[in-house]
Parts: structure tokens; sequence; C-alpha cells
């Protein structure tokens, strides 16, 4: 599953957003990766996050693969988005 979102103002409505969106995706058995300026990591890895540079108005790409590959997207896109 693909899906393209722009990121909101994550820093103002998490603590501690790059801890908090690996926590999110650990807690998915599929696997999570997102895609934005030539950069392509995994969503689990805390050093892959914090390498990726999330800010507000970034367009990320989500891809998702797995058993429950619509709920990890629906989690990850309400995050990035702050919907949740």
């Amino acid at each position: 599953m693909i899906k393209t979102i722009e990121v909101t103002d994550i820093e103002r409505n998490y603590k501690n957003p790059v801890a908090e969106l690996v926590e999110k995706a650990c807690n998915y058995s599929s696997h999570i990766a997102l895609q934005s300026e030539g950069k392509n990591i995994n969503a689990k890895s805390l050093m892959g996050v914090m390498a990726f540079g999330l800010k507000k108005g970034m367009k990320v790409l989500i891809s998702t693969e797995g058993d429950d590959h619509e709920m990890a997207m629906e989690g990850i896109s309400d995050f990035l988005s702050c919907s949740a």
C-alpha cells in the first residue's frame, strides 16, 4: 500500500516526534518505509528517522507491506499529519 502525505507541525504536536514515530511504527508487524527528498528509510529505525529530517510541509511517500499494512498506513499517516 502506498500513500503520499504532507507532514504537519509535528514538533508542536509531539514531545519527541522521532522517537514517538519509531515507537508507533514498531507496533505494527508490517514493513513501513518512508521516502522523501531522495531518502528512503525504514520507519522502525531510530537512526533512519533521525537522518530523514521530518519537517513541516515535507511531502512523504509512505509504503506499507505485511499482514497489518492497512492499519500501519492509517497509523503512520495520522501521526505525520497530526490527525490522531
